[in-house]
């Protein structure tokens, strides 16, 4: 990874043709729950660890799926700084809490689009291309 590229891994989880989405607190859009991957971290370790810190669950390893990878410009940064989001599909244990730097978690459908980031768009273009959101 070059210094031009964030590189990030992503959980996708939907219910009721919604997919869960976090606010973090500072920021004004809404972003997939997930983060940056720390040195040498594997997807699902990254993955494990970013969803226990910021929602407060356990990511239930026997139902991770790789959804895919997105790229795009990355919000809040340079021009040219760009975010690859490699997006997993998983369940989890335990019940859902805004903890960490996560202000508050909602349930989104395709027409909340525009309130996140670029590389989400991509994602929410792709989950409705797919039928798993309205």
């Amino acid at each position: 990874m070059d210094n031009k590229m964030i590189d990030k891994v992503a959980l996708i989880h939907i219910s009721n043709n919604s997919v869960l989405s976090t606010l973090s607190k500072s920021k004004k859009k809404l972003y997939f729950p997930g983060g940056k991957r720390e040195q040498n971290e594997s997807d699902l370790q990254c993955l494990k660890r970013e969803i226990l810190e910021e929602l407060n669950v356990d990511i239930l390893e026997n139902t991770v799926k790789f959804f895919g990878k997105f790229e795009a410009q990355a919000d809040g940064h340079a021009s040219g700084i760009r975010v690859q989001m490699l997006c997993y599909f998983a369940d989890f244990s335990g019940t859902l809490t805004a903890s960490s730097e996560i202000e508050s978690f909602e349930w989104i459908k395709y027409k909340d689009r525009d309130r996140t980031s670029a590389v989400d768009m991509l994602i929410l273009d792709k989950l409705k291309e797919e039928n798993l959101i309205q």
